[in-house]
């Protein structure tokens, strides 16, 4: 089986080393900016500044070999998926804020936790619970 991440923009912050960026994301934050291409420009339509979005991106330069791992404060060690740390099998970083603002194809929000220049997966509206049928 093939699989293949099609990139849709790319996520402007001030954070231009990893030393820099903050353990996790900040919803009082730095304003970051989510740039789509123009291709996907017109995926925006319907969504509304204050509305939560779930934002997905590629961490560039993880380790994708660890399992387990030192937490942040390098007191315990947790297995890979009870962190948030980009060190893992698939480094996708996922954060979920609110629209601060829609100009084009640019949308602002708080507080990210990656790279300047990060590209950019997906974006989705948040939602907080799956129900079942």
């Amino acid at each position: 089986m093939s699989s293949e991440i099609t990139y849709i923009g790319c996520i402007k912050t001030p954070y231009t080393k990893i030393e820099d960026c903050p353990n996790n994301i900040q919803p009082n934050g730095p304003l970051c900016h989510i740039n789509l291409d123009e291709h996907y420009h017109d995926g925006l339509q319907g969504l509304i500044v204050g509305q939560h979005i779930l934002i997905l991106y590629w961490l560039d330069n993880a380790d994708r070999t660890v399992v387990v791992q030192r937490t942040c404060k390098g007191s315990q060690t947790k297995g890979t998926f009870a962190l948030r740390s980009p060190h893992r099998p698939n480094p996708i970083g996922a954060a979920v804020l609110p629209i601060e603002s829609i100009e084009g194809g640019q949308i602002s929000v708080r507080g990210l936790d990656c790279l300047n220049n990060t590209r950019l997966i997906d974006i989705k509206p948040a939602i907080y619970r799956e129900t079942g049928s």
